[in-house]
C-alpha cells in the first residue's frame, strides 16, 4: 500500500521464519502423603506439588452449615391477608365514622338555623302583635294626619 523506502526490488527483500520450540512434556510426580495427628489439625499446612514446589498456608477450618430456619405455623401470606383485611376493615370503619360525623354536623347546623328562624319570627311576632298599650314609638293615624315642611302633625 505504502511504498518501501529500500532499493531492493521486492523479490530480493530477505524473509525471517520463526518457527516454535516445544516445549517438553510434564512429568507426572505423585504428591507424597502428610502424616497428620488424628486428633489435632497443624496450624500451617503444606502440600507438594506434582510438579514439586511446595505451597504453605493456614488451615482452614471447615465451613459450618447455616442453620435451619424453622418455618412459622402459619404461612406469610397468611399473615400478609389477614394483616391487609384487618387495615381494610379500618379504613372501612373510618370512612363510616365520617360519614356519620357528617351527618351528625348537618343535622346540628340545620337545628341551628331552624332554632334561629324560631327565634327570630317569634321576636317579630311579638313586635307586630303586642298590645297597642306599650308603644315604644309615635303611632300616626295617616288619613287624619297633616304634612307640614317635612313633619307628621296629628
Amino acid at each position: 500500500m505504502y511504498p518501501d523506502h529500500t532499493h531492493q526490488p521486492p523479490a530480493e527483500r530477505a524473509i525471517e521464519l520463526h518457527h516454535p520450540t516445544p516445549l517438553p512434556p510434564a512429568v507426572a510426580v505423585p504428591a507424597p502423603v502428610m502424616q497428620a495427628q488424628p486428633s489435632s489439625v497443624p496450624a500451617v499446612a503444606s502440600i507438594v506439588l506434582p510438579d514439586g514446589r511446595i505451597v504453605t498456608g493456614y488451615a482452614i477450618s471447615p465451613a459450618q452449615p447455616e442453620p435451619v430456619t424453622v418455618k412459622p405455623a402459619v404461612s406469610r401470606t397468611a399473615v400478609n391477608v389477614a394483616l391487609g383485611g384487618i387495615g381494610f376493615l379500618a379504613v372501612c370503619g373510618g370512612l363510616i365514622l365520617l360519614t356519620s360525623f357528617i351527618a351528625a354536623l348537618t343535622a346540628f347546623i340545620t337545628q341551628l338555623i331552624t332554632l334561629a328562624a324560631v327565634i327570630f319570627g317569634g321576636w317579630i311576632a311579638v313586635q307586630l302583635f303586642s298590645a297597642s298599650g306599650h308603644q315604644s314609638g309615635t303611632t300616626v293615624n295617616i288619613r287624619k294626619a297633616t304634612f307640614k315642611r317635612n313633619h307628621f302633625h296629628g
